[in-house]
């Protein structure tokens, strides 16, 4: 039987003045993480390009992301439980999130079958058939050892029928009942806390939502996710998604805006009371060449910085912004060097780990704000 429903504190430190953007804290078996906080996302318990150290000593990542559909299907579960848990087979000693696997199933469209009872889906890797229900998924995520373990949820697509996105939501509150029950008889395996986090749906339907968050509310648990959003809606509908929510899901928990998004996005949604983050987007434009920086977006590939030998971020406070040129890390790119990927990747999410520590620093300095709407004005230019 579980003893630890409910028990993750999370401190409200600091409010923003004219903002719903606040400064927290909450503890983990495996450390203090702060927030607002941005998790890489490690899909199959490795950020791309990048080893454990790396991402401890030259990013600083209070935490990582990893997936339960992926690690299900490889390595397995026994090889997981066998080595220990996820921290150990990774060799990472600090926080690690793992989500549940709702998204991938949903991407699964055309091998999946969803009912009351769970998920029936195709392997994408071998095609063999395998059953998600909201009671394996805890059993699972148990076996992983992660400390923030996720609710089985359907992700609505967009567009939406409001017909679809009502029962999608009733699916998906069926499946929490059903997974916190198994969560309250289980227990962790490897002698520290897992807290569960239940997700909000409902599409972008503004009823919906505020249903779905009066739901998860009153579940009492540790933390509250926001989930099937940046699937496709414009930015504005996805900001008043994350409105509606916020102001009905309890002030004193972390609050979690899954797979978004852009550096721009983050400010909105920290203005609008999120706390917790993870997207796939700086890492993955990093492989593409597209780089964040302090003044805006760059595409090394462009020809305008063959000869530029300026650092990648002037204003940058990393080993990469120091010791690399425009000049060179295009020239990676475009010959396909593997180290451009991991130089790329490098600068990305140290730019991420800044913004958010800095918009942390902004908030207990009650200079959010004004520091916010300048940001976003350079953010999104193209230099």
């Amino acid at each position: 039987m579980s003893d630890n429903f409910g028990v993750m504190k999370f401190n409200v430190l600091k409010k923003a003045s004219h903002s719903h953007a606040r400064a927290g804290e909450f503890q983990t078996g495996h450390g203090l993480v702060k927030t607002p906080v941005f998790m890489p996302v490690g899909t199959a318990g490795a950020v791309k390009g990048l080893n454990t150290r790396e991402l401890e000593k030259e990013v600083d990542s209070q935490m990582l992301l990893s997936n339960t559909y992926h690690l299900f299907l490889r390595p397995g579960i026994e090889v997981l439980e066998s080595s220990g848990g996820l921290h150990r087979f990774v060799n990472w000693e600090r926080p690690i999130l793992t989500d549940s696997g709702g998204y991938q199933v949903f991407s699964l469209s055309a091998n999946r079958k969803l009912t009351r009872e769970g998920a029936f889906f195709q392997s994408h890797i071998d095609g063999s058939r395998h059953v998600f229900t909201p009671e394996n998924v805890v059993d699972i995520q148990r076996s992983m050892g992660a400390d923030i373990i996720m609710a089985f949820d359907e992700c609505t697509p967009y567009p939406c029928e409001y017909g679809y996105a009502r029962e999608s939501m009733d699916l998906t509150h069926h499946w929490l009942k059903r997974g916190i029950q198994r969560y309250n008889a289980t227990g962790p395996l490897y002698g520290y806390d897992q807290y569960f986090f239940p997700i909000v749906q409902g599409s972008v339907y503004r009823d919906l939502r505020q249903q779905s968050a009066r739901v998860i509310s009153e579940t009492g648990q540790a933390g509250y996710a926001i989930g099937g959003l940046s699937v496709g809606e414009p930015a504005h509908m996805m900001y008043e998604m994350v409105e509606v929510v916020n102001e009905i899901l309890p002030e004193d928990r972390p609050r979690y805006l899954m797979g978004v998004g852009t550096p721009e996005n983050l400010l909105e949604a920290i203005d609008r009371g999120v706390d917790m983050f993870d997207c796939v987007i700086p890492t993955r434009n990093a492989r593409n060449g597209m780089l964040f920086t302090r003044e805006g977006i760059i595409n090394i590939k462009n020809l305008k910085w063959k000869n530029d030998f300026s650092p990648i971020d002037e204003d940058g406070e990393s080993y990469v912004d120091h010791h690399f040129s425009k000049s060179y890390l295009r020239h990676l790119i475009t010959s396909r060097e593997i180290t451009a990927g991991q130089i790329a990747t490098l600068h990305n999410l140290n730019f991420y780990m800044w913004l958010l520590k800095e918009a942390r620093k902004q908030i207990q300095n009650d200079t959010f704000s004004t520091w916010k709407k300048e940001m976003v004005e350079k953010l999104s230019r193209r230099l």
